[in-house]
């Protein structure tokens, strides 16, 4: 698989880059409502078939638009569907809460805010081994 490097905080990232065969094969294929925050709060609500491609956009911001300005990069909500009406659906319903009930959704699954994207892409390293450089 094809992959990309990009330096993101001073963490050198290693991004998978994923071809539309790869993740439309007709058979696992899904559909995904996601939440992102930025540091000061503002929520993004989106959906997506493509999820780890678009959330890796949102973090390296390459989308321009709402998440860029705003600097939303950390996922703190997700859902699958295995249809694209029914996500759509579900996004539609997510924007039109009040901001207290979407804060509750994911202070129900997700109560530390934790950015659920923020390993993705990194390099796995084990206890005692050496950060050096990798070919």
């Amino acid at each position: 698989m094809p992959v990309v490097t990009r330096l993101r905080q001073g963490v050198l990232l290693r991004l998978p880059v994923l071809t539309s065969s790869a993740v439309r094969d007709g058979f696992n294929y899904k559909f995904w409502v996601y939440i992102l925050v930025s540091r000061t709060g503002t929520l993004y609500i989106g959906v997506t078939g493509y999820f780890d491609r678009r959330i890796m956009q949102h973090k390296m911001d390459t989308i321009e638009g709402f998440t860029k300005k705003y600097k939303i990069h950390r996922l703190v909500y997700y859902e699958a569907f295995d249809h694209a009406a029914n996500a759509i659906s579900r996004e539609k319903q997510l924007k039109g809460w009040r901001r207290d009930k979407k804060i509750a959704l994911i202070e129900k699954t997700n109560p530390r805010w934790q950015d659920l994207a923020e390993h993705w892409g990194r390099e796995v390293r084990f206890r005692g081994q050496s950060i050096g450089r990798t070919p």
